[in-house]
């Protein structure tokens, strides 16, 4: 899976605040698995539990328009 701009946010964020990946699960109340899959660049993931995790780092995901590059 490649990275995305999500997952190394979500990487860099809980390095930062000191965190392993289960104890991220555990505060923002997701599955060590979700975290991992999100860290990796996994393409499909609900939408709810990222913004469950985000909302600990007081973030939100949003839609964004697209810069085309020619």
């Amino acid at each position: 899976m490649e990275r995305t701009a999500l997952s190394q946010t979500v990487k860099n964020l809980r390095k930062e605040f000191g965190l392993t990946q289960e104890e991220l699960a555990i505060k923002s109340g997701v599955g060590i698995n979700f975290i991992r899959n999100l860290e990796q660049g996994k393409p499909t993931l609900r939408m709810d539990k990222v913004n469950q995790l985000l909302d600990l780092f007081n973030y939100t995901l949003v839609a964004t328009p697209r810069v085309n590059e020619q």
